[in-house]
């Protein structure tokens, strides 16, 4: 009885094997499409191996993102709420301010959708010099604050109807997260997708291996000239963002700073950090996280990671000589650029 058991066992493993190896084909042969255009005012660059090329698919998919919260669109879901008007927000919407609502309470408000207004009164004062007076910034603490604004059912409650939100600092993130889910929607399971500098990735990339994504150094450099590596992370079936105003720094003391506003001082910060950045399940969620370390400075951010082992971190800061130093997380692998 045994053997007869193995004899009708046979044909089913021989069917299996064959198979296995004509689904293997079938991917090998299978062509990597490469996609690249404009969304949310940046550059993105999509890669996935498949037959069809998805970029009008994927494109529309960004759109959606893009009405739900460019305040740089009049009819945009934002810009509505902004004008306070008597709108009920959709599922993106309320996904991203429900993340951006936990992870300001996970940072003491060190991530805030509404400190734009601040961030718009001190970036005119760098250019010009001429930063803003004590009573401009007061002025404006009255109507920044992440406890301003609930999602009270599918509306949007304001405590003072000047409050403005901008999901900038995560809406690039959880675009990138859509098309990622797009994408496996489509039965794709290799694709790397980059947004303004925030990447999903998942499986091989066309050299039939892991992905490996680099990490600029900070440098003075505004006109983006110099793209220099700090390292190389390997990123595969993760999400990547990365915080730090590149190429944008003052000097106070000798020292280099990144232009960041806290949100609850309505200043500049004052420490090392020059870059953070952040791995994590969505890449959301790392950009979020990211945009917070800028604010909260490589001792704080650290002490916050290892509340959250879910997430991973690399960190460029300034050493007390003004010399860029790095520190990254137990489970990265950082390596030289280019390898």
């Amino acid at each position: 009885m045994i053997k007869k058991k193995l004899y009708w066992q046979i044909p089913f493993l021989i069917i299996l094997i064959v198979g296995s190896i004509w689904i293997v084909r079938c991917q090998r042969s299978m062509p990597y499409q490469h996609n690249t255009g404009m969304i949310f005012g940046t550059v993105y660059h999509i890669t996935y191996q498949y037959n069809e090329d998805l970029q009008p698919a994927i494109e529309a998919e960004l759109q959606k993102v893009n009405m739900t919260f460019s305040t740089f669109e009049k009819n945009s879901l934002i810009s509505q709420i902004n004008q306070n008007k008597p709108v009920k927000v959709n599922d993106m919407f309320a996904d991203v301010f429900n993340l951006a609502e936990k992870v300001s309470e996970e940072t003491n408000g060190a991530f805030d959708i509404t400190v734009a207004p601040m961030v718009n009164l001190w970036g005119f004062g760098f250019k010009t010099g001429q930063h803003p007076s004590k009573k401009e910034i007061d002025k404006l603490r009255g109507i920044v604050g992440y406890q301003k604004v609930k999602l009270v059912g599918n509306t949007i409650k304001k405590a003072d109807p000047r409050v403005m939100l901008d999901c900038s600092a995560i809406a690039k993130g959880y675009g990138s997260d859509v098309v990622a889910r797009f994408l496996k929607r489509n039965g794709i399971h290799n694709f790397m997708i980059e947004i303004g500098g925030e990447i999903v990735t998942m499986g091989n990339s066309e050299q039939r291996l892991p992905w490996k994504i680099g990490v600029t150094k900070p440098t003075d450099d505004k006109l983006n000239n110099n793209q220099e590596l700090e390292t190389v992370l390997n990123v595969t079936d993760k999400a990547m963002a990365t915080s730090g105003n590149y190429r944008n720094f003052y000097y106070k003391g000798g020292k280099k700073y990144a232009h960041t506003i806290d949100p609850k001082t309505g200043y500049p910060v004052q420490h090392s950090l020059l870059s953070a950045t952040v791995l994590a399940k969505n890449c959301a969620t790392a950009d979020a996280y990211a945009t917070s370390f800028m604010v909260m400075g490589i001792d704080k951010a650290r002490a916050l990671l290892e509340k959250h082992p879910e997430l991973m971190a690399y960190f460029i800061y300034s050493d007390t000589k003004g010399k860029l130093k790095v520190w990254y997380s137990e489970g990265l692998k950082p390596q030289a650029p280019g390898v």
